[in-house]
């Protein structure tokens, strides 16, 4: 799931949930401008800030890595 899709998912259940973003900001402690700059999609969120948020609003952050090659083919130039 890309950063976007991420952040929509997190806006769209803020506002099902009906938690302003002042609610949500003294409820992850992060700041009111970092909530809004985050969903107007501006900035650049850590996974620390995007893990409080979804911990808030009942989410599970869940991070997949793939091995894009082979298991036993491993291409150094790409490393």
């Amino acid at each position: 799931m890309h950063q976007q899709s991420i952040i929509e998912t997190l806006k769209t259940r803020r506002i099902k949930l009906q938690v302003t973003q002042e609610t949500l900001s003294l409820l992850t402690g992060l700041g009111l401008r970092t909530i809004k700059q985050l969903e107007s999609g501006k900035g650049n969120p850590t996974l620390e800030t995007i893990q409080k948020i979804a911990d808030v609003l009942g989410l599970v952050l869940r991070l997949d890595i793939k091995n894009l090659t082979s298991e036993n083919e491993i291409n150094n130039d790409t490393l």
